[in-house]
């Protein structure tokens, strides 16, 4: 994936188009991610010892990560992902700048 938990993404399709967060989990094998304060759902639930009232909660839900682009750490714009080879380790890196994004 071309996304990794703590990077700051932006949304480029849905209904969430153009707000900007950062990667709170990725899950590879569903090919999504869960971004902070996009994608806000309600949802109902059942009174517990952690939640004794219970009702209706909003939280985050995951979208898939072809609707997400890496932040270039130089501009602030969205950019496209390439990798390359520096000192033996595979690195990402943003293909507008040429920055490395990888710390």
């Amino acid at each position: 994936m071309h996304v990794k938990k703590g990077d700051k993404v932006q949304v480029i399709s849905g209904k969430d188009k153009g707000k900007q967060g950062v990667v709170l989990a990725a899950f590879p094998k569903k090919n999504r991610v869960l971004v902070e304060g996009v994608n806000i759902v309600k949802k109902h639930v059942k009174p517990s010892q952690a939640n004794p009232q219970g009702g209706i909660i909003s939280t985050e839900a995951p979208i898939h990560v072809s609707n997400v682009m890496p932040l270039d750490p130089k501009t602030g714009e969205p950019t496209r992902v390439g990798y390359k080879i520096v000192d033996g380790k595979k690195v990402r890196y943003a293909k507008k700048s040429g920055e490395i994004l990888d710390k």
